[in-house]
């Protein structure tokens, strides 16, 4: 029997899985189970993004449990989402040392998927390759060493040489372990083939966004004629070292003069007090902070949003980089303004979906912001509509699912022909 005619037997190994908001292996494992495959996902103990364990659950070797018909396992960790380099380390190598355990629960798989938001999760898989011949297929969200050396957890020019001349060699290892290596954006495909991963192995596939009904009813402001005047502007998420907010409220203290235009930050992080303080140097008046807000009120900001803001820092890693903001404004018919150089602001300008300025360039945001205000309510709509017409044939989740099935099933093809010989 050829194995694409039948269901497969998939592994999901993903170091957060709900009740953490982990919105792609969730969703994969649910759907791919939905398409009659046997699901079965390798996770840690709820403990993200605050670094403590979720109430009702207590560390043990081994505990099992059910999403529907999706079966999980969960392994130790050392809980910690610490800025120290030594216990984020600890962190993510508990994990994946602790996989190793459910060894067992993986040994009939057909192919291993591994969410990749930390390489470290491939450190099983990779046994599991090597002892078992058991493909895997590798989920890159972040690209090291890129994104340990430019964090705040490696710092000093010499640290940072010692990560990166340890990490290398061994995610080389894992590339060629590896018998599928999906990026999520075309640059970072670009990037995978560029540090020698074989041309056959590199897919990409475009992260989705959270939809719960976002593709039968968008939000955004311009989607109603009652709307409102002015032009509202708003960015959501972290309040981080990445995210280059400073140029943003820079561009936003440019704007005077123009009657109902608001730019509102919603999030936290360790950057917020320097930006309400350097609003408040500045005189924005027309800034606004409105703190963390939990994720059932997105909704609420998505329909007070004219435009939503999605900045990031000038890092060569960021130009392979599609934050999930953007998939998420898209969705819900949202157009963008952008900074983030590469992949966001070629699919902005080819698409005429918002838009588009270099990062860090102040006067350029500000421009924007004043293109953005001119548009007639009408221009608005129809930019709106563009936007979800992209993410609908681009991102949606069907598609997405739907494109990293045909992954696993070749990639689970490719075992088999091995086997028989």
């Amino acid at each position: 029997m050829v194995i694409a005619d039948r269901s497969l037997k998939i592994v999901i190994v993903s170091q957060y899985y709900k009740p953490e908001h982990a919105r792609i292996p969730v969703e994969l494992a649910r759907s791919l189970a939905e398409r009659g495959h046997e699901v079965r996902v390798v996770t840690g103990y709820p403990n993200y993004p605050e670094g403590r364990l979720y109430p009702g659950y207590r560390q043990r070797l081994s505990h099992h449990e059910s999403d529907g018909a999706v079966r999980v396992r969960r392994v130790p960790i050392v809980v910690s989402h610490s800025q120290n380099a030594l216990a984020r380390f600890a962190n993510y190598v508990s994990f994946a040392v602790s996989s190793i355990g459910a060894s067992r629960f993986a040994a009939d798989a057909d192919v291993v998927y591994v969410y990749a938001t930390q390489m470290t999760a491939s450190l099983a898989p990779c046994l599991w390759r090597a002892t078992r011949g058991t493909p895997f297929v590798l989920h890159v969200q972040d690209l090291w060493p890129e994104s340990v050396t430019g964090s705040s957890m490696v710092s000093g020019s010499l640290a940072k040489r010692v990560v990166n001349g340890c990490l290398r060699p061994w995610l080389g290892a894992v590339y060629r372990s590896s018998a599928a290596v999906i990026g999520t954006a075309p640059t970072m495909a670009r990037m995978l083939l560029d540090r020698g991963v074989e041309s056959q192995k590199v897919h990409t596939v475009l992260n989705w966004a959270e939809e719960n009904g976002a593709q039968e009813q968008p939000r955004g402001r311009a989607r109603s004629d009652s709307g409102g005047t002015g032009l509202s502007l708003v960015y959501a998420g972290n309040l981080g070292e990445f995210q280059d907010l400073d140029t943003v409220v820079r561009a936003g203290a440019k704007i005077t003069g123009l009657e109902g235009f608001t730019l509102t930050i919603v999030g936290s992080g360790i950057a917020e007090e320097g930006l309400k303080s350097l609003a408040r140097d500045l005189g924005a008046t027309n800034v606004i902070f409105r703190g963390r807000v939990p994720h059932a009120g997105m909704d609420e900001i998505y329909a007070a949003s004219d435009f939503q803001v999605v900045p990031l820092r000038d890092l060569e890693i960021f130009r392979g980089t599609i934050p999930s903001k953007f998939q998420g404004s898209l969705a819900n018919g949202i157009p963008v303004i952008t900074t983030v150089a590469g992949d966001v602001s070629t699919i902005v300008r080819t698409h005429e979906i918002g838009f588009a300025s270099g990062p860090g360039d102040v006067d350029a945001l500000a421009a924007s912001f004043r293109s953005a205000y001119a548009l007639s309510p009408a221009s608005r709509r129809l930019m709106g509509e563009r936007a979800r017409a992209y993410y609908m044939t681009e991102m949606s989740r069907d598609a997405g699912v739907e494109r990293i099935e045909e992954i696993l099933r070749s990639t689970a093809k490719i075992r088999t022909k091995k086997v028989r010989h």
